[in-house]
């Protein structure tokens, strides 16, 4: 499928620049079509952001496809060279695909800086030539370029953009990118990528000859322990993020980390044998997170209305 896009929106393009309606219409169409891998694009959102939101996942998309779905490391360099090219041009006023198009007025309007996309592309060149990871200070680092500029961009687009917000969505995004890795411990080195740091697992006495044989053993065992347990400390440290946000907003945020709680639950149900079986969060899951982020939404809006009810009756009379 991204091959199409690739032939018709590539470099070798030879459609003409489209209009902005047009280009909304195109960035609306593939974010919707990709629904389940963007969840803050939903109806919780006020219909204002909706076309920015899509405009954003429409960038990430594309950036993440052509570092993942070209099949071809260098070819996937240079494409990704040119979609930094093409952001350049944007920030240029001189947009010329469709996904730029759009998404220029989206940058224009909340004053997006250049930084949290061109971080983006910079960790999918990474991932061309890095596929193991010697310290976690390296995994954190990639985590920040592949990760947190995602929650900083929302961040823009619902202007709550301030250096604490920051810290606490960089704690949700980086635990919930953490989250996504223990999960797919084999999915990965299927695909040849191991995201467990080597310092970390040869202090638990796994080697790396051990992920050859996907060996089960008590020293695994205890790493994955480790890693969950610290991938549960950077979700809950960034909860604080979510009383801090604008109206139906908070529900989002909250489903968005709270997820990501819920797969390092998973993952200890299955007692951490993540090389046996892949842990899932079930629809029976995703509608306890929901009701549960509504229950919570309306609790601090009373507790809010209670509290600011108190303050007025407490007011010295004039």
């Amino acid at each position: 499928m991204f091959s199409r896009e690739l032939e018709i929106w590539g470099p070798n393009s030879s459609q003409p620049t489209p209009t902005r309606a047009e280009a909304e219409a195109y960035c609306r169409s593939l974010a919707t079509s990709h629904y389940e891998n963007f969840p803050l694009v939903s109806w919780l959102l006020p219909k204002d952001l909706h076309q920015h939101f899509y405009n954003v996942y429409a960038y990430c998309r594309w950036a993440d496809d052509l570092g993942d779905e070209v099949g071809d490391t260098a070819k996937s360099l240079e494409l990704l060279s040119w979609w930094r090219g093409e952001l350049d041009a944007c920030y240029a006023n001189q947009a010329r695909h469709p996904v730029f198009v759009a998404l220029g007025d989206t940058i224009q309007q909340y004053s997006i800086p250049q930084q949290p996309f061109e971080d983006l592309i910079s960790a999918f060149e990474q991932d061309q030539s890095i596929r193991e990871y010697d310290t976690f200070d390296r995994l954190r680092d990639y985590c920040r370029r592949s990760a947190d500029p995602v929650g900083r961009l929302v961040l823009y687009l619902c202007r709550q953009f301030n250096e604490q917000n920051v810290v606490w969505s960089d704690s949700i995004c980086t635990g919930l990118q953490l989250a996504n890795f223990w999960q797919d411990v084999a999915r990965d080195f299927d695909i040849g990528r191991i995201y467990l740091p080597r310092e970390d697992y040869e202090r638990f006495g796994y080697r790396r000859t051990d992920f050859d044989s996907r060996t089960m053993n008590q020293p695994f065992l205890d790493l994955m322990k480790f890693e969950v347990d610290r991938a549960r400390q950077f979700l809950v440290d960034g909860l604080p993020l979510i009383e801090q946000l604008p109206g139906q907003l908070q529900i989002d945020i909250d489903l968005f980390a709270r997820g990501g709680l819920k797969i390092l639950q998973r993952i200890e149900h299955i007692g951490y044998r993540v090389w046996e079986t892949r842990p899932k969060v079930t629809k029976w899951d995703a509608m306890g997170l929901l009701g549960g982020a509504l229950w919570r939404h309306c609790w601090r809006r009373s507790t809010s209305k209670s509290a600011a009810t108190a303050r007025k009756i407490s007011l010295p009379q004039q």
